[in-house]
């Protein structure tokens, strides 16, 4: 039997038009941008008119590996179940980068039965988002590079200028470059460098923003580089944030889509969550928790990295209240962490899922320090033999956290509809006392530290002269007192992709700190991440046709 893909699964779909969806969260014609039969925008009145009314689940993960866990693929599922049982149930995703389409990962609207559609558009260029992103972020490039032609009354320090230029693309060779080269008329040759899109500082204010008004003032505030005497220079002090708004003003509105079974969807905002804070936008949140009954969100990567940014960032920054997460595994994943050879997944082995059931062990105890009650969804392979599973069910029993087995790929909503209960069981409760993990006006060290050890296990964290130099600086800014964003590995709780499972008897270094001012956190760097990925040896893009027919082969 051939397993249909899934562009295949998609393609077969037949989609309602986006005008129903919108009337049956309550939307009238006048909250409505279309973009074509299928998807369309919301008016940002929606949310002026409208009180908040649902209640907020989390889907996180376990620890990436190549086995795949299929959080995306579960958040819509849930979804999907939940609307069986009859429950007034929305997602809210991020959209997909054209980085990992591209690269390797492949895009992020889902799979199998459980998907948003149009996927192509949505893995592809949707409703133009990321190229306002990138034209904005651009734009204010090109404005810092012409002030210092025009005579650099500002006083930059070219040495000091920390604002990259941008592209949604996996692209090594810019990860440092030489700009001004030529003639007089180029302006003066400095080095520069480029990160991909979702690692933006501009989609990190998108996501977080929560009008025009609070979107141009965050684009103000962005620190772009100092003078010789370190005094920072922003946005605004190049009068460029009134143009950058105006070249968001549509991205800012909240996309919706529909899932396979036709409900409703919003895909909105792409940070990663190794580089970035991982979260869709706090419009799109906030809207559907004043449509919907029922909230499911997705955060990026593993619980480390991903949940984390979103309570303590995310949810800080929004006044939000998440009541249950959901923690995706693979038995699959879980023999990788416990040893087992990837090209040998297939064969049964409990003694390798026992071993690597200490890495969602510790997202669970994760999650929980948050005040959060999670619910494990295993994500059922053909493959998983009934003893792995029993072997997965038991740990968790003793570790005290519902567990439910997901078929979500093969069977649509129905085969949520064991994780659906799971979570309502959690909502019935009311388990949730929602609190982040630390103090805000903590110095900034001690909010790395504290994440490293109570996150990731590690014994502390070793800060490069560099990074020390630039929490100094950062201090003396007034930057003092905002969240840490810490960007690593997505492959392990540490800083070495290589360590799977649940090591210890490490630390975390970390190189660099930097702000993002107007998203309103500072960035760490940890170990060799890096904000412009580059692409495999052998990148999906080589397997993606357009056909005669108009029809895309090798999308997923």
């Amino acid at each position: 039997m051939t397993v249909p893909s899934d562009i295949a699964i998609a393609q077969n779909a037949t989609l309602r038009p986006i005008a129903d969806i919108a009337c049956d969260l309550g939307l009238g014609d006048d909250e409505l941008v279309l973009y074509g039969k299928y998807k369309a925008k919301v008016a940002l009145s929606a949310l002026e008119s409208r009180k908040p009314r649902g209640r907020l689940i989390l889907v996180t993960g376990i620890t990436p590996t190549a086995a795949g866990e299929g959080k995306s693929t579960v958040s819509v599922g849930l979804t999907q179940a939940l609307r069986k049982l009859g429950k007034n149930a929305v997602v809210c995703l991020r959209e997909p980068s054209l980085g990992p389409v591209f690269g390797v990962k492949g895009g992020a609207a889902g799979g199998g039965y459980a998907q948003v559609v149009p996927m192509e558009d949505i893995n592809l260029h949707f409703t133009g988002d990321f190229h306002a992103i990138s034209s904005a972020h651009n734009l204010l490039s090109a404005m810092l590079d012409n002030h210092i032609y025009q005579g650099n009354t500002l006083r930059f320090a070219l040495r000091r200028i920390t604002w990259p230029r941008t592209m949604d693309m996996n692209d090594r060779a810019l990860r440092t470059a030489i700009v001004g080269v030529g003639a007089a008329s180029s302006g003066p040759a400095r080095e520069d460098r480029f990160v991909i899109t979702p690692a933006s500082e501009i989609m990190a204010i998108l996501c977080l923003a929560t009008s025009r008004e609070d979107l141009e003032e965050r684009l103000a505030r962005i620190i772009v580089g100092t003078t010789h005497e370190r005094a920072p220079i922003r946005a605004a002090d190049l009068k460029a944030s009134g143009a950058m708004a105006l070249l968001l003003r549509d991205a800012l509105m909240p996309n919706l889509v529909q899932t396979l079974e036709g409900g409703p969807a919003f895909v909105h905002g792409g940070p990663f969550a190794n580089i970035a804070h991982g979260c869709n936008t706090v419009l799109a949140t906030k809207l559907a928790l004043r449509l919907g009954d029922l909230v499911i969100t997705e955060a990026g990567f593993g619980a480390d990295l991903g949940a984390e940014k979103f309570f303590d960032i995310k949810c800080r920054a929004a006044q939000l209240e998440p009541e249950a997460a959901v923690i995706v595994a693979t038995v699959r994943a879980l023999k990788m962490h416990g040893g087992a050879d990837k090209r040998h997944l297939g064969s049964p082995d409990p003694a390798k899922v026992e071993a690597g059931f200490a890495n969602l062990a510790k997202h669970v105890e994760n999650v929980r320090k948050f005040g959060v009650p999670p619910v494990v969804a295993l994500n059922r392979f053909i493959t998983d033999s009934d003893e792995e599973l029993a072997c997965v069910a038991d740990k968790a029993r003793a570790l005290g956290v519902p567990l439910a087995l997901s078929d979500v790929w093969a069977r649509g909503g129905e085969g949520g509809i064991a994780v659906a209960e799971a979570v309502l069981r959690v909502l019935d409760g009311k388990q949730a006392a929602f609190k982040p993990l630390y103090d805000v006006n903590k110095p900034i060290k001690e909010k790395i530290e504290i994440v490293a050890r109570e996150i990731y296990g590690a014994d502390g964290v070793h800060f490069s002269a560099a990074a020390g130099r630039s929490i100094e600086q950062l201090e003396a800014m007034g930057l003092g007192h905002t969240p840490v964003c810490m960007a690593k590995t997505q492959y392990s709780f540490s800083d070495d992709a290589s360590k799977l499972n649940r090591p210890s008897g490490f630390r975390i270094a970390v190189r660099d700190v930097y702000p993002s001012a107007g998203a309103g956190f500072v960035v760490a760097l940890a170990g060799d991440i890096m904000t412009m990925p580059g692409l495999s040896k052998s990148p999906a893009a080589e397997r993606i046709r357009l056909l005669p027919d108009g029809t895309i082969e090798g999308l997923f």
